[in-house]
């Protein structure tokens, strides 16, 4: 059957040789909001990068256009930026405020730079917050949280990356991760056992910061990475991570019953789940119950983007919609209206990263 489907993102326009990490949420008026990372200069991770967006006000059929939602400075007064700012992480409250939480660091401050303890506390990641209350129209001055969210010898640091999370209980739950100092002899941080996850909580709003579960364990076994979080129908946080070690899967994952305090066992392999190395994103509906997961389904590469059904939680899963055999990387889902489920993905012929695609895939082929 033929899918509903739009590009609000294309590399090489509209000022930007790349956009990259894709997130998604629906405003309270309806309207889709769409960011990513618009990186100026290059597809690399660290240099001028804003976090751009657009609204689309047809369930994802369209898209307005493009607005700079954060940047890293102005400091010379031209618009341009000065650094990064990424790893946007956008939820709706039930307020009517958006929020989006991201961090910012200097142009040169690559990850490996970062892990290996080469850059200062002012250059590295940052955490910062900002408000919208016209329905993404509009942002508030951003503010630095990091101070109550990052541990001082952590080094590096990301925000999800996708949408993040107000729980039943009102909580604000965002996953993320860090990595920590290097502790055997020979390695310099960049190894991928120092990598961990956390997430950061606030019971306010978002005025106050915390941070809860912490999950780093220099074991090579799961070391916990890109993460994202969704809360099952009886209230427990389902957590479905990246990861880059040995384990028998690239993707691992684990539950709270306190609302992201703590875990209830640290993360575990998710064998049912096959995907390359790679970002992901859950969804919980409501209405079918259904948990969501959206990822390339090839294990050795990043292609073939689908999506994939849990009824019982996350324990197993179904491929419920695979979108074709393209090349396919970072994704992100949202509820786009009672009809529609909402994939907002990296892919391309050639590349994963030619485009950031929309697509509609109807709820009636995800239940």
């Amino acid at each position: 059957m033929p899918y509903e489907s739009s590009v609000p993102f294309r590399a090489g326009s509209e000022g930007y040789a790349s956009f990259r990490i894709p997130a998604v949420v629906r405003a309270p008026d309806g309207a889709l909001l769409a960011f990513a990372e618009g990186r100026r200069d290059s597809a690399q991770d660290s240099g001028a990068i804003d976090i751009v967006g657009k609204r689309s006000t047809d369930g994802g059929r369209s898209w307005g256009a493009l607005s700079v939602v954060a940047r890293y400075s102005d400091e010379d007064g031209d618009g341009a930026a000065q650094g990064t700012a990424g790893n946007p992480a956008p939820v709706t409250l039930a307020d009517g405020r958006v929020l989006l939480v991201f961090v910012r660091s200097a142009a040169d401050a690559t990850e490996e730079r970062i892990r290996r303890g080469e850059v200062g506390d002012a250059e590295g990641r940052r955490v910062w917050t900002q408000f919208s209350e016209d329905n993404g129209a509009s942002w508030s001055a951003p503010r630095d949280i990091t101070a109550a969210v990052k541990k001082p010898d952590w080094r590096w640091y990301a925000t999800t990356p996708g949408h993040a999370l107000q729980l039943s209980s009102g909580r604000i739950l965002v996953p993320a991760n860090h990595s920590t100092p290097p502790t055997l002899p020979g390695d310099d941080g960049t190894e991928g056992r120092y990598n961990g996850g956390h997430d950061l909580l606030s019971d306010d709003g978002g005025a106050n910061w915390r941070i809860g579960y912490v999950d780093d364990n220099p074991d090579g076994w799961i070391n916990v990475n890109e993460t994202t979080a969704a809360e099952l129908t009886d209230g427990t946080v389902y957590f479905n991570t990246r990861n880059d070690s040995d384990a028998p899967a690239h993707r691992a994952d684990a539950r709270s019953t306190d609302g992201g305090e703590t875990l209830t066992a640290p993360f575990a392999p998710q064998d049912n789940l096959t995907a390359p190395v790679v970002e992901a994103s859950v969804l919980q509906l409501r209405d079918p119950d259904v948990l969501l997961f959206s990822a390339p389904s090839r294990p050795d590469t990043r292609y073939r983007m689908s999506v994939r059904a849990s009824t019982d939680g996350g324990t197993t899963w179904r491929e419920a919609h695979t979108v074709d055999d393209r090349r396919a990387a970072y994704s992100d889902l949202v509820r786009a209206d009672e009809e529609a489920v909402g994939l907002l993905y990296e892919t391309g012929q050639d590349s994963a990263y030619e485009t950031i695609t929309f697509r509609r895939i109807p709820v009636t082929e995800l239940a």
